[in-house]
């Protein structure tokens, strides 16, 4: 190729950078130009561009390294700041062996390079993965997403993930078994009755953590829980000292300890004033359950005046059975429930109910299972938090 004078010649030289090591690129180009040197194919003034060598120092390497579209690492950053790669394996980790001065150099290096550590690797020095596995049952019931939502916010804070396992009233199936395995989960939280066994006897088997929010353990595990008891006794006594003589009750999942407690302490709080309880009717936790009940409590020969339903959902679905069935609430009858979900406050509802301290059920939680994850051999805990009766439009309160 001839060159006929004028401006000196440029060359577009495209490389696939991909098979080569940031040293190697460096070696390659070196030779290449090299080359160009020793055959004087161009004027001496283009030999003199050509006179000074590559530099391959640490921005040529991370530069190399983000051309061949690889992720920085510790390798990356130790190239950068000139340490070792334990040096900067103890900085990330704010290990006080490391200055404060070089831990905070070398996590501006990784700042600047858009450097994360990768989860896999710290597990296998911190024997954690950081994941804590939940199950759950239906997710037609309000209460569990939005216990959901709070978990993985509060998890947030604490650098832990939540991973959903199970979301269905179904079986455990074996692939969410062998999740709960395979990704060394640090523990699981678990909020279904009807999961409770199967899930707890497969983390005990596998030293896996386990916590119960919103449910008791009947074998082995910690549990948090809202005072169910004592929120149906705040219900009880409000409607009775509301002037309510006709009370009835729709329960919830059968053998769930929620819906048994609650119960309870309704029915005793009545029997402290002198009721019985009207009528006992199945609502099974969902909104058609509560639906159908209204249809049942209001053929009876003697109509109830008031009506808790141990759930919201349930609550939701009783006060539009009833407004179908021509009934005013709460003229006719009070409906109340239990959970103080985002749609209780609604207009459409604006039910009276015991709320959940769910913040602080979640936070109690995480706290069990970090003292767990920290002392296998710790034993299991049980905490009862109280809830707070919301008194809205739902129900005849007592006179003022």
């Amino acid at each position: 190729m001839k060159h006929h004078g004028g401006p000196p010649l440029s060359l577009l030289f495209v490389f696939d950078l991909t098979p080569f090591s940031a040293d190697g690129l460096c070696k390659r180009l070196r030779r290449f130009l090299s080359t160009l040197q020793t055959e004087k194919f161009s004027s001496s003034g283009a030999n003199r561009a050509y006179a000074n060598p590559i530099e391959c120092g640490p921005e040529s390497k991370v530069m190399a390294r983000e051309q061949a579209g690889r992720r920085p690492t510790v390798e990356t950053i130790s190239a950068e700041a000139g340490v070792s790669v334990s040096t900067v394996s103890r900085a990330l980790r704010n290990d006080p062996r490391i200055s404060a001065e070089r831990r905070e150099a070398i996590a501006a290096i990784a700042q600047r390079l858009g450097y994360t550590p990768h989860a896999n690797a710290r597990a296998l020095v911190t024997r954690r993965t950081g994941i804590v596995g939940f199950v759950t049952g239906s997710r037609s019931n309000p209460f569990y997403p939005q216990l959901l939502e709070t978990l993985v916010e509060r998890a947030r804070l604490r650098a832990l993930r939540i991973m959903p396992l199970h979301m269905s009233r179904d079986p455990l199936s074996e692939s969410s078994i062998q999740a709960l395995l395979q990704y060394q989960m640090d523990g699981c939280i678990i909020t279904s009755a009807e999961l409770s066994s199967r899930a707890a006897d497969i983390c005990q088997a596998n030293e896996v953590p386990l916590v119960m929010v919103n449910r008791v353990p009947r074998l082995h595990g910690c549990a948090v829980s809202c005072n169910n008891f004592a929120g149906g006794e705040m219900i009880g006594a409000f409607l009775a000292a509301g002037g309510h003589r006709r009370i009835a009750i729709v329960l919830g999942t059968p053998n769930a300890s929620t819906s048994s407690e609650r119960e309870a302490g309704a029915s005793q709080a009545a029997a402290r004033a002198g009721l019985e309880i009207l009528a006992r009717v199945a609502g099974h936790s969902t909104y058609a359950g509560g639906f159908e009940a209204a249809s049942v409590l209001w053929s009876l020969p003697e109509r109830p005046d008031a009506i808790f339903c141990v759930n919201d959902i349930m609550a939701f679905g009783m006060m539009d059975g009833l407004r179908r069935l021509g009934v005013r609430i709460p003229e006719d009858v009070s409906v109340v429930g239990f959970d103080d979900v985002d749609q209780a406050s609604w207009g459409a509802y604006d039910l009276t109910t015991v709320a959940q301290p769910v913040g602080d059920m979640v936070d109690r939680a995480l706290d069990m299972l970090d003292m767990r994850i920290r002392r296998p051999g710790l034993a299991p805990e049980i905490a009862y938090l109280g809830g707070l009766l919301k008194v809205r439009s739902s129900a005849r309160s007592a006179p003022a």
